[in-house]
């Protein structure tokens, strides 16, 4: 499901990849084209670039996002209808015009709905880590996935995560690290702002220790080297002879 400020949409409504400038408006209510992007961020009006959180809970940080930021917008993924009911009726409540909200598994949302290459930041906060051994094809952050999750940003775009399970946090730093063009730095103390999250606040003040990581994208996104050879293999297309 992607639901908007006008609507709910089942995807079999929807092109693919989604039409996003069509779903959400930015400021003023009109979404702006391509053409008049750079003359929209100099000029004050509808700043066209999109942020994406994976994964938003109950959805306080994306609604922060999209009142604090209304010349943006923001794209949000939820697998839990609960959460994803919660959110969206706030944000229609508060009046929102600038977010999507889409409710579904997020590896096959960013493989087979989202557009590449058009965020300029994407947000992931105390992911499910999936601690078991057989569980690990699970995760957002691997080295068969990740492509997917860094294919959504621009270049220049910015990747911010934050997990409290630090053996998978020193893993995603990692993996990260290796990602061409992908420039990673661990981030000391908190964000400047404070807590992003319900779960962040709570740790915070239990004193649990917070693994924060913030990542430039310096080149067009490609595949992880870790992980080349299976997503091709996965995809039909024979590796490049080493």
């Amino acid at each position: 499901m992607v639901s908007a400020a006008g609507g709910d949409y089942g995807l079999a409504q929807l092109a693919v990849p989604l039409p996003l400038d069509d779903l959400a408006a930015g400021a003023g209510g009109v979404a702006d084209r391509v053409e008049g992007a750079d003359r929209a961020g100099r000029a004050g009006g509808s700043d066209p670039r999109w942020e994406v959180e994976i994964g938003f809970g109950k959805g306080r940080y994306l609604l922060r996002r999209c009142l604090e930021h209304p010349e943006r917008r923001f794209a949000g993924i939820e697998q839990v209808a609960e959460y994803h009911r919660l959110f969206v009726s706030r944000a229609r409540r508060r009046g929102a015009p600038n977010w999507l909200a889409l409710r579904g598994e997020a590896l096959y949302l960013l493989a087979s709905v989202l557009p590449r290459g058009f965020a300029a930041a994407v947000h992931v906060y105390f992911p499910d880590p999936w601690p078991k051994a057989r569980h690990h094809k699970r995760r957002l952050f691997d080295a068969e996935t990740v492509d997917l999750v860094i294919g959504l940003l621009a270049p220049g775009g910015r990747l911010y995560f934050a997990t409290d399970f630090l053996d998978y946090g020193e893993l995603v730093l990692e993996l990260l690290a290796g990602y061409p063009g992908l420039a990673v730095t661990r981030r000391e103390g908190p964000w400047d702002e404070g807590p992003r999250t319900n779960y962040e606040a709570k740790y915070v003040a239990q004193g649990r220790p917070i693994l924060r990581l913030e990542a430039a994208l310096e080149a067009p996104p490609a595949l992880h080297p870790l992980g080349h050879d299976a997503v091709l293999a996965a995809t039909g297309t024979a590796p490049a002879p080493s």
